[in-house]
């Protein structure tokens, strides 16, 4: 049985790492800004690759250091590589003239928050499942809330210091915490070995066909939930003439509706199947990237990005959920596996958006409409998933 204290370390701590993630992409205006860093489309895009591959290479070999080293490890690691990527993050604040040399700062800090991601939401989502084995979905439905709790508090607490004029405050604020979490988790056993050290002592090589479908999932999800949240401030003050801090609104919006959306659905899962919800989410997300492209003005991209969040809410969550009960005995595997498809998908949009709206010309529109046609193999992924159970 684990204690409160335990219960409290993971389940805050996820709140924490999604204000950790988001802290990047909610201050891109600071990074595309000329008045900041005064970086384009390309290098915006540019600078999360290192997250994306520190983390599909910590997601991968998290399950093998949990056998190792055991899973408290892998959390403590994960927590102190978040430390190091807010304390860069905030450095950069140093070198707002330099913008050459704070692109190679912030490089570090985006490989750093990688690891730390990769590391910390394998193991956490491995912790929830552990200390709830007789309701998985809700625990990892709840934990997976939390951290959209921590995403949606990004963009808020961002404009709230862009009105101070100290970005760097959040990022420092941040890592105070993470140092606090640190402290106490320190003095805790966190036991959840036989999950992980069962999962991990096969490795790769034991998953099941199965797992290439929950893969394909959260792959392509990965790309659409990322083209929201990490393109939505560049489009709106770029294309659509809101305000930084309106688009910023917009953006919290997405996070707000994920968190909520994750919450209900966690509450109304015992009336409605689960899979019945996954099901019906990409066909959601399909409708939502037409009203995206559409917008206009702050309020109805706040409206149309709300859509959106609560189109992505359960979707992750419910598909780590589901491999882990379909395979309990491989459940780190399959979590540290799915944790690194989906930031492939980061990356594939992060990236690879870049280049289209910046040397191609794309505008962000036309790439927001066509998220739709994106959403179309995910809606016919989670048809073959659910199909048997439903």
């Amino acid at each position: 049985m684990a204690s409160r204290t335990e219960i409290g370390v993971v389940y805050g701590a996820a709140i924490v790492q999604g204000l950790a993630l988001v802290t990047f992409p909610a201050a891109s205006s600071i990074f595309t800004s000329p008045d900041g860093f005064g970086f384009d489309s390309t290098r915006y895009g540019t600078m999360f690759v290192p997250q994306v591959v520190l983390a599909i290479f910590a997601s991968a070999l998290a399950p093998k250091l949990a056998r190792r080293l055991g899973l408290r490890a892998v959390l403590l690691a994960g927590f102190a590589s978040n430390v190091v990527s807010m304390a860069l993050l905030a450095a950069s604040a140093l070198l707002l003239g330099a913008p050459d040399i704070a692109f190679g700062i912030l490089l570090l800090a985006t490989a750093a928050l990688g690891f730390g991601f990769g590391a910390t939401v394998m193991a956490l989502n491995t912790y929830a499942e552990a200390f709830f084995p007789e309701t998985v979905d809700r625990a990892v439905l709840v934990l997976n809330a939390l951290l959209g709790v921590g995403t949606a508090l990004a963009p808020v607490l961002v404009a709230a210091v862009l009105a101070l004029g100290a970005w760097w405050l959040l990022p420092v604020a941040v890592a105070c915490v993470f140092v606090l979490i640190v402290a106490i988790a320190w003095r805790e056993p966190l036991r959840a070995e036989s999950a992980a050290g069962a999962a991990a002592a096969s490795g790769w090589t034991a998953l099941p066909r199965r797992f290439w479908l929950y893969a394909a999932a959260v792959f392509v999800y990965g790309i659409l939930e990322t083209l929201n949240g990490n393109w939505a401030i560049v489009y709106l003050t770029s294309e659509r003439g809101v305000s930084a801090r309106g688009a910023a609104f917009a953006l919290a919006a997405f996070w707000v509706m994920v968190t909520l959306g994750r919450v209900a659905i966690a509450m109304i899962s015992r009336l409605v199947p689960a899979r019945l919800i996954y099901a019906a989410l990409p066909i959601a997300l399909f409708l939502t990237f037409q009203v995206a492209a559409h917008v206009h003005g702050q309020t109805s991209g706040i409206v149309a990005f709300g859509l959106a969040g609560l189109a992505c809410s359960a979707f992750l969550p419910l598909s780590i959920s589901f491999g882990g009960k379909e395979y309990p005995e491989l459940s780190a595997v399959m979590a540290g596996g799915l944790i690194a498809f989906y930031q492939l998908g980061y990356g594939v949009a992060a990236f690879g958006i870049g280049p289209l709206h910046g040397p191609a010309g794309v505008t962000l529109a036309t790439i927001f409409a066509g998220g739709s046609l994106v959403a179309v193999p995910l809606v016919l992924i989670a048809y073959f998933i659910t199909r048997r159970r439903l």
